[in-house]
C-alpha cells in the first residue's frame, strides 16, 4: 500500500486492511471510492501520527470509522505461489478503538506489545458480477523494540462469507501468522509509516501559513 489511505490502514488496526486478506489492497473498479471516504482517513492518519510522534500519554484515544475501497489490480499485487486473489475489488469499513496511553507506552519503551481488541471489518467483495458480503473480525498484535515494530500477527479470529472468499482470508492470515508469508513487508511498511511518513505529516500541518508576496512598489508615473 503506498498511497495515503493505504498507510493509514496498514497500520492502525493491523490494521484494518489486513482484515480482508492482509492485503485485500486497493483502489476502484466496479467499485467507486465512497464521498468523505479519504477525508476520514486523512484525519484519522494526522491524529494517530500526532500521538505517535508526540507520544504524550494524556489525551483522547484514537477513534475512527474508516472506509477503504480497493480496486482488483491492486488486490492482485500481493499474490504469491501460495495465495492469490480470484476476485473482484473490495470495500471494507471498520470501527478503530486504540489506546493512547498503551501505544505511547510500548513506543516509549525498550520493548513492548500492543494487542489490538478484536476489530470487525464489514466488507463487500465483486465475485462473478455480484456483491458478497463478507464480515472478517482481528485482533492483531504488534511487539515493539525501542519505538520500532519487530513482529505482527494478524490473529484472524473469524470471517464469514462466500466459501471461496473466506478460505482465501482464512490462508492468507494463517500463512502469515503461521509461516512469515508477508511479515517483512508488514513490518517495513509499519516503520515507514512511523519513522517517514508521521514526521512529513506533522511538519506540513505545523507549518506556518506561506505569505503572499508584496506587490512591487509603482513610481509616480504609476509604472
Amino acid at each position: 500500500m503506498t498511497n495515503r489511505s493505504g498507510r493509514i490502514f496498514l497500520p492502525v488496526s493491523g490494521l484494518a486492511a489486513l482484515a480482508v486478506a492482509l492485503s485485500i489492497a486497493s483502489g476502484a473498479w466496479a467499485l467507486e471510492e465512497g464521498k468523505g471516504e479519504e477525508a476520514a482517513i486523512t484525519d484519522c492518519d494526522k491524529r494517530l501520527c500526532a500521538i505517535l510522534l508526540q507520544k504524550n500519554p494524556n489525551g483522547g484515544d484514537l477513534r475512527c470509522t474508516l472506509t477503504k475501497t480497493w480496486a482488483r489490480s491492486k488486490i492482485k499485487e500481493a499474490d504469491s505461489a501460495k495465495v492469490s486473489w480470484g476476485f473482484g475489488d473490495a470495500r471494507c469499513t471498520i470501527d478503530i478503538n486504540l489506546s493512547r496511553e498503551k501505544l505511547v507506552a510500548v513506543m516509549d519503551g525498550e520493548k513492548g506489545t500492543y494487542r489490538f481488541a478484536p476489530h470487525t471489518a464489514n466488507c463487500v467483495v465483486e465475485q462473478d458480477g455480484k456483491l458478497e458480503k463478507v464480515t472478517a473480525v482481528l485482533a492483531p498484535k504488534i511487539v515493539f523494540k525501542n519505538g520500532r515494530a519487530d513482529k505482527i500477527w494478524v490473529n484472524l479470529k473469524s470471517v464469514e462469507g462466500p466459501s471461496s472468499v473466506t478460505f482465501t482470508v482464512q490462508t492468507a492470515a494463517q500463512l502469515a501468522d503461521n509461516f512469515g508469508l508477508f511479515h517483512r513487508n508488514m513490518i517495513k511498511s509499519i516503520n515507514r509509516y512511523i519513522e517517514r511518513h508521521c514526521p512529513t505529516t506533522q511538519a506540513v500541518a505545523t507549518a506556518p501559513p506561506a505569505k503572499a508576496s508584496a506587490a512591487p512598489a509603482k513610481g509616480k508615473d504609476g509604472k
